[in-house]
Parts: C-alpha cells; structure tokens; sequence
C-alpha cells in the first residue's frame, strides 16, 4: 500500500513538471519504476497506460487555458503514435537483461538534454506566427514515438525543445500541443505493448496509482505553465533524472563500477547539478531585471510621447 501511495506521488509530481515544462512525465516515472525492480517493457507499459488518462486531462486542460494549436498537434501527434507503435513491439521483444541497461542509458541522456536546454539556452521567440510545416513535425512525431515507448519517456524531450527552437510558436502553446498530442501517443505505445507483452505482464495497481497522482495534478500544471520559469524546473528535473539512471548504469552488469569510482561520479554529477541549478536561477533573475528595465523606461516616459 505504501507503495502505491509513493508511485501516486511520483505521478503528481511527474505530471506537475510535465504539463509546466512540456515533458518527463515518462522518463521521471520510468525511472522510479526501473529503480525499485520492474522490467523495462512492463516499467514503460504501465508508464504509458498511465498517460492515457493523464494526457487526456492535460489536454483538457491545456485547451480550456488556451494553451494548444489543433494543427500542431494533429501533424505531429498521428506520426508519433506509429513510431510509438513500431517501439513498443521492439521493446516487448527484447530481454530485461539488455533492455534494463539499454534504457537507462536512453533515459540519462534525455536528462541530460533536458538539463543542457534548459540551463544554458534560453526559449527562441523571433519567429512567432510563422507556420510549422508538416515536413518539419512529421519526422519529429514518427522519431520522438519511437524513443518515447523505447525509452519509457522521451515524446517531450524530443519534441518540445524541437518546436520552441523553431521560435514559431509561443513557450505556453508548445508545451499545450507537446502534451495533448502525447495522447496519441500514449494510445498507441499501450496498444503495441499488449500486443507484444499481454495483459498479464502489467501491474494495473502501479498504473492506476501513476493515473490517480497525474489525474489530480494535470489541471493544476495547465495554469502553473504561465507562471513556472522553465529554465530552474528544467535544470531541477534533468539533475534527478541524470542522478538515478547513472545509479542504475554504474551498477549494471554492463559497467560494475567499483565503489570508490561510483561514489566519485555521484559527487561529480552533484556538483555539476548545484552549478547548473544556481546558474539557472541566476539566469532568470537577470532575465527578470532585463525584462523590468524597458516597463521602467516606458512608465518614466511623458504622456502622448
């Protein structure tokens, strides 16, 4: 039971982070479920069944606060649901022996793009109101289906930082059309998985507690992505996401790390954690001070100027 309760816990907060920063949704709960023991195909099922109810709420949610383009999601999220399809069947029929490893080195190295992202580059916005062409999300779709069901995460990792890179879309509208298109996704991904994997191989206990904590959070994340600075929940969910599939690598059968050496990394990879976090959140608050200057200046000026 206490279990459970921890796992609807980890969906609240996975979900929070997701629907505010427009992804690791997925690869926070993936790896929480790799730590404790799941297999990597039952790990990223349940993940995905999951996300059916939760993507569904976002996206409810996401549309009532205006924060969604139609075209954007249908042209990225129909690609996205083959290629999570296509990974899903791949992954059910690999071994956990190689699989494990396999996706926890996916999974750090989505953290650390979504750590490297959000703390070194700030969000692009000198192209809005030009169109995203189908040509551009299409592959993007078919790609980040395909690493998200491999990867038990990844859909927006992938595709997020992709579409605000563009510059073509405002940060808000991104993350809302990232997240309802994950729907699809998530469909898809969950019926490759049955497909390949059964019904039994599933925990419905474990999904329903990932469903349940991202239910309740799904609405109250389509209002905080006006208000979150990405950059700081960038670098905050790429550190933990970095921190515990390192874990996971550097004791597999494919590293075994010696002691000494595994506690060297875990403090290398803190202290890079605590410079990323700091230099984030000294980025923002001069992006802050840079934005107050141009009101101050327009506010000193005389009326009729």
């Amino acid at each position: 039971m206490r279990t459970l309760v921890l796992l609807a816990l980890v969906g609240l907060g996975a979900q929070l982070v997701d629907g505010s920063l427009g992804m690791a949704y997925g690869v926070t709960s993936t790896t929480l479920l790799l730590a404790i023991g799941t297999q990597p195909a039952a790990a990223s099922a349940a993940v995905h069944l999951a996300e059916i109810g939760t993507t569904l709420a976002s996206g409810a949610a996401h549309w009532r606060f205006g924060n969604i383009d139609p075209k954007v999601v249908v042209r990225i999220g129909v690609p996205g649901a083959i290629g999570a399809f296509a990974g899903a069947t791949l992954l059910s029929a690999i071994s956990t022996e190689f699989a494990a490893p396999v996706m926890s080195l996916v999974l750090l190295s989505l953290g650390c793009y979504i750590l490297v992202r959000f703390t070194g580059f700030a969000v692009p916005v000198g192209n809005l109101g030009k169109p995203l062409r189908g040509r551009f999300l299409a592959p993007l779709g078919l790609v980040a289906g395909f690493i998200d069901a491999t990867g038990g995460g990844g859909w927006g990792p992938v595709g997020t930082p992709a579409i605000l890179a563009s510059g073509r879309l405002e940060p808000r509208k991104v993350i809302g059309s990232v997240d309802t298109s994950e729907f699809l996704v998530a469909t898809a991904a969950s019926a490759g998985f049955l497909v390949g994997l059964g019904a039994a191989d599933i925990n419905l206990g474990v999904v329903a507690a990932l469903l349940l904590g991202g239910m309740i959070a799904a609405p109250v994340a389509a209002y905080l992505v006006r208000l979150v600075p990405p950059r700081i929940l960038g670098s905050a969910v790429g550190g933990t996401i970095i921190a515990t599939n390192s874990r996971t690598l550097l004791n597999s059968d494919w590293l075994g790390a010696p002691r000494p050496v595994r506690y060297a990394c875990y403090a290398m990879i803190g202290l890079l954690w605590a410079a990323a976090l700091t230099w984030s959140i000294r980025q923002h608050r001069a992006e802050q001070r840079t934005a107050r200057v141009p009101d101050a200046d327009r506010a000193t000026q005389p009326a009729g100027s």
